[in-house]
């Protein structure tokens, strides 16, 4: 029996938009049921496309004859819509995951790589189709297999967890990598794990963290430094008055030897001392310095004998000058005291026998250099290197090897003012100073002066010619230190001065004004409570035009001095002195 049936409604092939074979038809002919039939659109009267899946069946009598046939069609358009949201959806997420500049893990709780995107293949070197054969232990640096079993287990417990780590790339080298990883039971239970790297970032941390550091550094020294110099002129005020009361006692207990003997002893005890105020101001930058343009080279030249009799015969000292080295402009006694501290410092590094190297030579940083090195100003450098072979300098102690008084020397074998009173020397002249040492192997202190560049000011220190220490001029003496102005007007007075004593820049003006013969010299301190001795002066020469003035001060203030250097022409003599340096002083001034 056959049966003739077709459809009255029209079902085409989604893609090929061509009529499929008749449902009806192929039941027909096949006698059984037929199966879905997918991606199908059944076209309505209204024109609308519906996606549907069909199925049929025939309809026997009892004869088993087909007597009719069953066909069900199924609208698909909510599951294809749903269908379509989950496709966009996973597009966008796919979108959002390659184009990160994060990396991105999907991996199973084993550790195996499931998804990655182009931002981790970037990060390491991997391709994709590599990335996906492997597991997190082949890109993990910091943790063992067990370690990473570890933290799945943590992220697994807390559903969320964040810590850095590093990974190692194809080639070889490693990258610091902050890693975010959450567990995700929807996800069939996959982790999903955005991985960022953070070398850069790591560094400008440390590199912030260095430089605050050395600006703590830095402040901290400036605040001591402050202190060292406040100290060091009050000390020497006391010093001062010591050294000049001694000086004059000294003269009449010659006839009783015990005396004379203890006397000596605390003189030398006071010059000793006034040797560490030195170094106090030195540190301080306080210091008074008469700069001249140097040819290191000549002035190191001079002392290379003198250093070699200070670290003595079993130690090889290298004079390694460097070509054409720019000339700087400083006081050539700095130079001095530079050298022979740090060669002493560096023979009392080395055990037995070794080396000390002496090397000059230029040096120029630009400002990417200086960026990262607090302190540093772009420009032409001459440097000063003194480098030893000795026992090295302990990391710990690199930070503070500047402080006044710190030393690893045992009690009694140094001051610990050396390095502080070099580090004050090489701030007062602009410069800056590199240490490198290692431990067993030696240290290396590198110092850079500016470069000066007037060559026009080039030339030879003239010696001081000896001049003669007495004399017969009046001098107004203006101290506002009552023991210091009554030591210092003795010794004028038995140098043959005339001398009126003043306490305070007033009376000093008052006896200028009511004293009628002619002031030859104002000899006046330069820190006072009502005025200043360079605004004293200004006012004394309004008196007395042609009177002269010579300065004194444990350390010059910047009303007669920048940064400690004297200008030209200022006569100056620093505390605390003797008879002969006062004469000496006093006659400069006065000729």
């Amino acid at each position: 029996m056959t049966l003739g049936v077709s459809l009255v409604f029209p079902i085409v092939n989604e893609k090929t938009r061509k009529p499929v074979e008749d449902p009806v038809a192929k039941i027909l002919k096949e006698g059984r049921v037929v199966g879905l039939t997918n991606h199908t659109l059944l076209i309505a009267r209204d024109g609308r496309e519906i996606p549907i899946t069909d199925s049929g069946s025939p309809i026997r009598d009892e004869k088993k004859h087909i007597i009719g046939v069953v066909l069900v069609f199924k609208d698909q358009s909510r599951e294809r819509q749903y269908q379509n949201t989950l496709l966009e959806r996973e597009k966008k997420y796919k979108l959002i995951l390659q184009t990160a500049m994060d990396g991105f893990w999907l991996t199973d709780l084993h550790g195996n790589i499931r998804e990655v995107n182009d931002a981790y293949c970037q990060m390491s070197g991997y391709s994709q189709k590599e990335l996906l054969s492997m597991h997190i232990s082949a890109l993990e640096e910091k943790m063992k297999p067990d370690e990473i079993a570890a933290t799945i287990e943590k992220t697994f417990d807390r559903k969320q967890y964040r810590f850095d780590t590093k990974h190692r790339r194809k080639d070889g080298s490693l990258f610091n990598v902050e890693i975010s990883v959450q567990y995700l039971p929807t996800m069939n239970g996959n982790l999903v794990i955005f991985l960022r790297d953070i070398t850069t970032l790591k560094k400008t941390k440390q590199e912030k963290e260095l430089l605050q550091a050395q600006l703590l550094q830095a402040q901290k020294m400036e605040s001591v430094g402050r202190l060292a110099g406040g100290v060091a002129h009050d000390f020497n005020n006391m010093l001062g008055v010591i050294l000049g009361y001694g000086e004059l006692v000294l003269e009449e207990t010659e006839a009783l030897p015990t005396v004379y003997t203890a006397l000596q002893e605390i003189m030398n005890a006071a010059r000793r001392s006034v040797d560490i105020t030195r170094q106090l101001l030195a540190f301080a930058r306080k210091q008074t310095i008469s700069p001249e343009v140097l040819d290191i080279n000549n002035t190191i030249e001079y002392m290379i004998k003198m250093l070699k009799r200070l670290i003595g015969e079993d130690i090889d000292l290298a004079w390694l000058p460097g070509e054409s080295v720019w000339p700087v402009k400083m006081d050539p006694a700095q130079i001095d005291q530079i050298l022979v501290n740090l060669c002493v410092n560096a023979r009392d590094a080395i055990k037995d026998v070794g080396k000390i190297t002496i090397e000059t030579g230029n040096a120029e940083f630009d400002e990417s250099y200086c960026k990262n090195h607090l302190g540093f100003i772009p420009g032409e450098y001459a440097f000063l290197a003194v480098s030893d072979n000795g026992c090295g300098i302990s990391p710990k102690n690199l930070d503070t090897i500047f402080e006044p008084f710190f030393t690893t020397k045992k009690s009694g074998a140094g001051t610990g003012l050396g390095l502080s009173m070099i580090y004050g020397i090489v701030k007062q002249n602009n410069g800056f100073i590199n240490v490198y040492s290692e431990l067993d192997h030696g240290t290396t202190f590198k110092i850079y002066f500016s470069r000066h560049r007037n060559k026009e000011d080039l030339f030879v220190k003239n010696k001081t010619a000896n001049l003669s220490q007495r004399g017969d001029e009046t001098i107004l003496l203006v101290e506002d230190e009552p023991a210091i102005m009554k030591m210092t007007e003795m010794m004028l007075k038995r140098l043959g001065y005339t001398v009126i004593a003043a306490g305070t820049p007033g009376d000093a003006i008052q006896f200028a004004q009511n004293h009628d013969k002619k002031i030859d010299l104002l000899m006046t301190d330069v820190v006072m409570p009502e005025m200043n001795g360079h605004d004293l002066s200004k006012n004394i020469l309004t008196i007395h035009p042609n009177i002269k003035t010579l300065f004194m001060s444990g350390y010059t203030a910047n009303v007669i001095a920048h940064h400690g250097v004297l200008d030209e022409g200022i006569h100056f003599i620093p505390k605390p002195f003797s008879v002969e340096q006062l004469g000496t002083n006093v006659r400069k001034a006065l000729s």
